[in-house]
């Protein structure tokens, strides 16, 4: 079973602004994240979908719901296993703030990828997004029909890294890749990143 999905992260936040680590944290939209899906949708237009699965967070829930309502798609599945990594003790704060108040953890993110107190490892993030991966393309997508994911970098960069073995740059706000998946990932690439 063939499938093929469209992948997404959501669009832009304050905190990604700012550059705090967002994780788990359920930070809304702004209003230029809002721009950003609206923009998405349009992209999306040369595919034709036959539904969309989002993270629960609702970065990626309102970023899905825009693109929906745009495209004429009634329902979305939410699917918790596409939120963002837990980032524990990191969430809220800026790199800086991490280096200079938990600088120990700091170091052993940055040099072993150990992860902070109350934190998700890679392995446990990599795991679930091939389960969610998985249940989007069994029960959303058809052979001939895409279905959208929307979800989060990190969990976009653990898919990628999994299937590659290289972990890629971080990953754009509303960046599309398109993942084929055949009961593992069999081919991810970058389709576009969002206009300027």
């Amino acid at each position: 079973m063939r499938r093929t999905l469209l992948v997404t992260r959501h669009g832009e936040t304050d905190w990604n602004v700012a550059q705090r680590w967002q994780g788990q944290s359920d930070i809304p939209l702004n209003d230029n994240g809002r721009a950003q899906a609206y923009a998405l949708a349009e992209r999306l237009r040369g595919y034709d979908l036959c539904g969309i699965v989002s993270s629960d967070l609702s970065r990626a829930k309102e970023t899905a719901e825009i693109v929906a309502r745009l495209r004429g798609i009634e329902r979305i599945e939410v699917d918790i296993d596409l939120r963002e990594r837990c980032f524990g003790c990191f969430e809220g704060l800026t790199r800086q703030e991490c280096e200079t108040t938990l600088a120990q953890a700091w170091h052993s993110w940055l040099h072993d990828r150990t992860p902070p107190l109350g934190g998700e490892s890679t392995e446990a993030l990599a795991d679930r997004a091939y389960a969610a991966l998985g249940r989007a393309a069994r029960e959303i997508a058809r052979d001939d029909t895409p279905a959208l994911v929307v979800t989060h970098g990190g969990v976009m960069r653990a898919v990628v890294a999994r299937a590659t073995g290289q972990h890629p740059q971080p990953i754009q706000n509303t960046e599309l890749w398109r993942v084929v998946w055949d009961e593992a990932v069999l081919l991810v690439e970058r389709l576009s990143s969002p206009s300027k």
